[in-house]
C-alpha cells in the first residue's frame, strides 16, 4: 500500500486471491473519458471553511474504499494524518518513503501506519506516527476529523484522519522510514482534471485479471522532479474531493 507502514514480513496470498504482478504505475495506461467534474471552490478550501465541513458533513459517499485483496488475513487497523499546512493557500504534506524499505520504498504517502495496541484510537496513532516519521509535533497539529476507512489490498483497513497544521512546525524525517517530506497545494489536488484513472491487466491461471487505481502527478519545481501520487494515497485524496465537493 502506499500509505501506510508494512510489516517486516508480509504474508503470502491466500488460495482464490489474486496478487497483480510486479509494475511500473507510471507506465500503466491512463483510462480515457474521465468525467467532466468541477475542482473544489477556492473559498471551500480555506480553514475556516474546512472546519465548518467537518463540523457540519454533507450528505456524501467515498468513491474509494476497498481494493481487491491480495493478501489471506483479516483486515488489520491502520491509520494516516492528512496534514494540511496553515500556509497563505493550504497545502498537503506528503512523505517520500525510504529506499531502504521493504515494501513500497520510493512510494508518496501519508504519514500512517498500524494502530498499537497502546494507541488510544485513531487520531492517537496517526498523530504518533506522524511524530515518529516527520518529527511532528502533536501541538501544532488540530484535528478536523476523520474520513472513511480504506481497505488496502494488502488488508490494511486505514483511516485517515484530516488535520489543519501549523506552518511554523519543525519537520525532522526519520531517514529509516522517510526519504523527503514535500508538500503539494490542496487546490492542485482537489482539481479532478489532476486525478488520472489506470488499469493494470494480466492473465492469471488462464483468466483476464484488471486492478484500477487513480494517480495525482504533480512536479515540484523545488525539488525539480516529478512526484508520482497513486494508489491508496491518491484514493484517499479522491475521497477528500468528493467530500468538499459534496
Amino acid at each position: 500500500m502506499t500509505s501506510t507502514q508494512s510489516p517486516e514480513s508480509v504474508p503470502s496470498p491466500g488460495l482464490g486471491l489474486s496478487r497483480p504482478p510486479s509494475f511500473d504505475p507510471r507506465q500503466v495506461p491512463v483510462l480515457a473519458g474521465a468525467e467532466p467534474l468541477a475542482a473544489v471552490a477556492a473559498a471551500q478550501l480555506t480553514p475556516q471553511a474546512m472546519r465548518q465541513r467537518f463540523l457540519q458533513p454533507p450528505p456524501w459517499q467515498p468513491e474509494w474504499v476497498r481494493e481487491p485483496r491480495w493478501i489471506g488475513r483479516e483486515p488489520v487497523a491502520a491509520a494516516v494524518l492528512v496534514p494540511l499546512v496553515l500556509r497563505e493557500s493550504l497545502s498537503v504534506l506528503l512523505t517520500e518513503r525510504s529506499a531502504q524499505l521493504t515494501h513500497h520504498s520510493g512510494q508518496v504517502a501519508f504519514p500512517g501506519g498500524r494502530v498499537d495496541p497502546d494507541d488510544a484510537d485513531v487520531v492517537a496513532a496517526a498523530l504518533r506516527e506522524a511524530q515518529e516519521e516527520v518529527g511532528l509535533d502533536p501541538g501544532h497539529v488540530h484535528v478536523l476529523g476523520t474520513l472513511p476507512t480504506y481497505v488496502t489490498g494488502t488488508a490494511y483497513a486505514v483511516t485517515p484522519v484530516v488535520a489543519l497544521v501549523d506552518a511554523q512546525a519543525a519537520l525532522q524525517a526519520n531517514p529509516d522510514e522517510v526519504a523527503d517530506a514535500f508538500e503539494v497545494p490542496l487546490a492542485y489536488l482537489m482539481d479532478p482534471a489532476r486525478h488520472r484513472r489506470h488499469r493494470l491487466e494480466w492473465d492469471e491461471h488462464g483468466a483476464r485479471q484488471s486492478r484500477d487505481w487513480l494517480s495525482m502527478p504533480y512536479w515540484d519545481e523545488d525539488a525539480g522532479r516529478e512526484r508520482f501520487i497513486w494508489g491508496a494515497t491518491a484514493g484517499m485524496l479522491r475521497n477528500l474531493y468528493r467530500f468538499l465537493a459534496a
